[in-house]
């Protein structure tokens, strides 16, 4: 297999050598057009002979399959949200008889009923090859072993990452969530070289490895493969420290098919490819649903193009990013990395603000660790916002108080508003396995 050395900070792999990429990554970009055109048609024709909700909303909004002549026509379309899921519960979006599902998965229903999304063998083809052509762009090869850290279960994280790893011929550590302690024995027997996880879950296993003494730097991970959650340049560039291996992003969503939307490249590390083949990207704004142009930040709608069980148009993400024209896979469009949702966005005392936007100021705060949760209040009618964040263990006492000082001035300058700031111990606030809970939301309904 021939590779060739790539020189960007920070980045270990080898970049696949043009010849090595199938056919499918290696498209002009007016033949992809071509390519996704053929598939939208299939898609929008598949899904108003099917499935009746679809039917229903395209004659209402009077528009038909056979308006859709070009890309451009879709914005024609009406969108598809997640109450649009919910509200055909649980097998009205489904497009093929139930006989030919192979699988289902369902979000966990914290917030509502659960949405359910079902699987064809030609789904679950299609789901592990894009998650193969995923974890090749992040740096695994054939032959390495991936330790799966993703739940497993109803979440798709886990099966996906996992079926994906064998199709790319790798060796599958289903490790899934929890168990801290032994995701770290795990890592130092088994010798992975590519790990698969949240980015917040990844922090606690960097943890548990300063706590039971071991040099995370001199594990066998070279590669972390990081998604499920919003997360930041500087977690990035904390976590490659501390670990000494490339992280990367991935997007996905159940509603579209998992994990492997979207996957970042190890050698440019310049945001997510989106594998447009078959998924096809629109940035709308989230207000009005107007298309926006690349390169404006907006909510994120994705139409699937090849998905039989469960086909999806302009689905409404709510995930905020902006797209870009392609540099390690020419032809595809990047996204950039998510920078939250629209529905966790707080507005405080008519300020929007992100936990993300948080997570870069704590991260670059001397004394603290990497944990942190927002706690939302009411005060005398007004909203209040505190910002709870850990000490890191060998954080004097005298610290704590010029931290929490320095956070609030910065949250004050960079965000424009006033927070309060509590530094409390290491180890007590809330661990995730999975999608980390970053808002905690305590004002009366």
């Amino acid at each position: 297999m021939t590779t060739s050395h790539i020189d960007v900070p920070g980045t270990r792999r080898l970049a696949p050598a043009p010849g090595e990429l199938p056919a499918d990554e290696r498209l002009s970009r007016d033949e992809l057009q071509a390519r996704q055109l053929e598939r939208l048609q299939w898609t929008l024709r598949h899904a108003y002979a099917h499935v009746p909700f679809y039917r229903q909303v395209f004659d209402a909004a009077g528009v038909h399959p056979d308006d859709c002549r070009e890309l451009a026509d879709l914005r024609k379309f009406p969108t598809t949200t997640k109450h649009d899921l919910r509200d055909n519960y649980p097998f009205g979006m489904f497009a093929v008889p139930q006989e030919r599902l192979r699988r289902l998965h369902a979000s966990s229903g914290t917030t509502g009923k659960p949405t359910v999304v079902g699987y064809t063998q030609g789904d679950l083809d299609v789901w592990s090859a894009v998650m193969a052509r995923s974890i090749f762009a992040a740096g695994g090869r054939p032959g390495h072993k991936v330790h799966v850290a993703f739940g497993y279960g109803l979440f798709t994280g886990g099966l996906g990452a996992h079926y994906g790893a064998e199709r790319l011929g790798c060796t599958v550590i289903p490790a899934s969530g929890g168990m801290t302690a032994r995701q770290v024995q795990l890592v130092t027997d088994l010798q992975p070289e590519v790990i698969m996880v949240t980015p917040s879950y990844m922090l606690t296993i960097l943890d548990e490895f300063e706590r039971q003494g071991v040099d995370a730097r001199a594990s066998s991970l070279r590669v972390g493969i990081f998604g499920a959650e919003p997360w930041t340049e500087q977690m990035r560039l904390e976590i490659e420290d501390r670990m000494d291996l490339d992280a990367v992003d991935i997007y996905g969503l159940s509603e579209v098919i998992g994990p492997g939307v979207a996957q970042e490249c190890a050698e440019t590390k310049d945001g997510l490819t989106v594998w447009e083949d078959h998924f096809y990207p629109e940035i709308i704004d989230p207000a009005d649903g107007r298309v926006l142009p690349d390169g404006e930040t907006g909510e994120l709608a994705l139409t699937s193009l090849t998905k039989e069980a469960m086909p999806v148009i302009r689905y409404r993400t709510r995930d905020l990013t902006a797209l870009r024209p392609g540099t390690a896979r020419p032809a595809f469009r990047r996204m950039d990395r998510v920078t939250g949702r629209s529905d966790d966005m707080i507005i405080l005392r008519g300020v929007n603000v992100f936990p993300t936007q948080i997570e870069e100021i704590v991260l670059v705060t001397d004394g603290v660790a990497p944990h942190f949760q927002l706690r939302l209040t009411r005060q005398d009618r007004m909203d209040e916002l505190t910002v709870l964040v850990e000490a890191r263990t060998d954080t004097p006492a005298g610290r704590r108080d010029s931290a929490a000082t320095e956070i609030a001035s910065r949250v004050k300058d960079g965000v424009g508003i006033n927070v309060a700031v509590e530094v409390v111990d290491p180890e007590t606030l809330e661990r995730s396995v999975g999608k980390m809970r970053r808002v905690i939301d305590q004002r009366p309904r």
